[in-house]
């Protein structure tokens, strides 16, 4: 089955002739005049791909992109920009796009750029559900030293014996009274890094695990980087909060909480 993609252009011309050229290719696709229409999409449907227009009124393509990451994190993007938004389109593959199109492009170069895409994209489920053999395997031997998981009404809730609760269903840390609420993505993070407790995980391991696709150990850093910043800002509301996560200098991060 040919994949779905999403076009994202407030140029009328430009997102039709996209979605034509990727339509004769055989793929489904849909188009979205805005940014905020895009998300409505994304909310609605599951897409492969999405090929985003920078420059739009209103909210952006880096902005749609951000929040893009939380609805549907699993959505590859590629970015389409013009010679003047060069330093946008790094930052946006700094924070994980795939590939940026100088507009405007050829059709070959748009259907080479959603190939490879799209590949990537298939590669990265395979390894995920590998991954997820594993971890089923290797779950009857974890044994992690000083955390218990309950259950509760349907809630998966993780207690330390330093009183720090984590209700990784409605994303909330809290100890007595001091109460942190997490982002979707910052959750799927901390999860990861609970279920791995004390041990010491790769940037790359990290982004292809929280964010679910794999890219070169030079890249992960940079889009690891802001993600741990923000949860590490949450969890420094508890004492020695900020001192959890560890960054292990060239290699990644441990999570390691004082029991």
């Amino acid at each position: 089955m040919k994949a779905n993609i999403l076009v994202v252009d407030d140029e009328k011309i430009a997102r039709i002739s996209l979605a034509e050229i990727l339509k004769l290719e055989g793929y489904k696709v849909t188009d979205a005049a805005s940014g905020q229409a895009a998300l409505d999409a994304l909310s609605k449907a599951e897409f492969d791909l999405m090929l985003l227009d920078i420059k739009m009124p209103g909210m952006d393509g880096l902005e749609v992109m951000r929040k893009a990451s939380e609805i549907a994190p699993d959505t590859l993007i590629i970015l389409l920009t013009a010679h003047g938004s060069m330093e946008s389109a790094i930052e946006a593959l700094r924070q994980g796009a795939h590939d940026y199109l100088i507009k405007p492009s050829s059709p070959q170069e748009i259907l080479s750029s959603v190939s490879a895409g799209l590949s990537r994209r298939g590669e990265a489920h395979h390894k995920r559900l590998l991954l997820n053999q594993l971890e089923t395997s290797l779950q009857q031997l974890r044994d992690v030293e000083g955390v218990t998981q309950s259950p509760a009404s349907g809630r998966q809730i993780v207690t330390f014996p330093n009183g720090i609760m984590v209700d990784l269903t409605r994303r909330e840390v809290w100890r007595g009274n001091d109460k942190v609420s997490l982002t979707p993505t910052e959750n799927k993070l901390f999860k990861v890094l609970i279920e791995n407790h004390g041990r010491v995980m790769t940037h790359r391991e990290l982004v292809f695990l929280v964010q679910g696709y794999d890219i070169t150990d030079l890249e992960a850093p940079e889009v690891l980087r802001p993600l741990i910043s923000r949860l590490r800002r949450k969890l420094a509301t508890f004492p020695e909060g900020n001192e959890w996560i560890t960054n292990v200098r060239g290699t990644g991060y441990v999570f390691d909480i004082s029991l």
